[in-house]
């Protein structure tokens, strides 16, 4: 019986240089006993040439070779669609098993899509986050990167050194650093700071997020009054409108004092949460600089641009599309390795398919299978 074929097809939306499966995963793959193809030049923009690939033991071609009887295509972003460009979501075979970051909950039309196409298909952002999937929480894998990243972004953009500084000359005060969201990215994002000697603060609408902000050498700024807006899964939900008052009030007040900001919050599924509002950034310091991280998906900040800096009364407005594919070698690293994780299970002993429709992991990132939608928090809307 002929090997299980693993396509990794070149990834074809803007900003993205990460690919999904490196020379270390590949021969990890072929080591289960999947045949590997590789597109040529996939991993060209994280610094994987083909010729490590082949060493790996995959095969490298062009996209129609890569794509032609795959079993199993693994990638990055969900496929381009027609009138997107390329449709590579036209060129999977039918019966294809995609998976990918597919951003299903605020792209459910093209996951009935991947439904009509045949294709049976697995989010990586539905992953369950239980102790047994860690290794496959991909969310957090890039998340880490894109809250360090971000700090050094805003060191770029900020006019001032982040440490105190004794010289000869005087004294240089260290840079205030304020944290919105204390998720995964915030978290790094703190430790970050801290490590560059700034005076870092953080807030989160979530109560157990000040412990872990502590914890880190950072200060937790709320409301004393604060209501705990934890969802399941340890994400932020939105909070009240009363609420939202108290602690916009909060960072509104804590903003003036503060050199840079940096907004990571996300809401799955939502909109991000507009967290500094115009009046706030007009409140802050010139030469001040903040960094939106949910740019993409809404922005946190009022007046922030997907892809651009923005400068209002001296404020710099940072929106940088796709952060951790700014750091793409080690970004593609850690995403292959959480696929890596996502399909072992999936495969017996000698390299055959054999997929547990009934396992928590399984059934929580599977979004098509036999034509339909199948997953729970899709349904309603397919």
């Amino acid at each position: 019986m002929a090997a299980l074929k693993v396509a990794i097809p070149k990834e074809r939306r803007a900003h993205e240089r990460r690919v999904a499966a490196t020379p270390e995963t590949v021969k990890k793959m072929a080591g289960l006993g999947l045949a590997v193809a590789v597109e040529s030049g996939a991993g060209v923009a994280a610094s994987y040439p083909d010729d490590a690939y082949r060493a790996a033991g995959a095969t490298v071609g062009d996209a129609a070779s890569t794509l032609a009887g795959a079993n199993i295509v693994l990638k990055v972003q969900r496929p381009l669609e027609q009138g997107e460009g390329a449709n590579e979501l036209a060129s999977l075979p039918r019966g294809t098993i995609l998976i990918g970051l597919l951003d299903p909950l605020m792209n459910q039309a093209q996951v009935g899509a991947y439904a009509q196409a045949g294709i049976t298909s697995f989010a990586m952002e539905l992953v369950p986050r239980i102790t047994r999937a860690q290794t496959m929480d991909a969310l957090s894998s890039q998340s880490n990167l894109a809250g360090y990243k971000a700090v050094l972004d805003a060191t770029e953009y900020f006019g001032k050194a982040m440490p105190l500084m004794m010289t000869a000359a005087g004294t240089i005060a260290p840079a205030r650093v304020f944290v919105l969201g204390a998720g995964v990215a915030g978290l790094q994002a703190i430790a970050t700071a801290k490590r560059l000697g700034a005076i870092v603060t953080a807030t989160d609408v979530r109560r157990a997020a000040a412990e872990q902000v502590e914890s880190l050498g950072a200060v937790f700024i709320a409301p004393p009054d604060l209501n705990d807006a934890e969802a399941k899964g340890g994400y932020a939900k939105e909070l009240d409108k009363d609420a939202q008052a108290r602690q916009a009030a909060v960072v509104a007040e804590h903003l003036k004092k503060q050199d840079i900001a940096i907004a990571t919050a996300l809401i799955p599924g939502r909109k991000a949460p507009v967290l500094i509002t115009a009046d706030m950034i007009a409140g802050m310091k010139p030469g001040s600089v903040i960094i939106d991280l949910a740019v993409e998906q809404g922005g946190n900040v009022a007046l922030s641009k997907p892809g651009e800096v923005v400068e209002v009364n001296g404020v710099k407005i940072v929106g940088h599309r796709n952060v951790p594919s700014r750091i793409a070698v080690d970004a593609s690293a850690l995403y292959a390795r959480n696929l890596l994780a996502f399909v072992q299970p999936l495969i017996e002993k000698g390299g055959a398919l054999k997929i547990n429709w009934d396992d928590e992991i399984v059934k929580g990132a599977l979004l098509t299978r036999d034509g339909a939608v199948v997953n729970e928090r899709l349904k309603p809307a397919a």
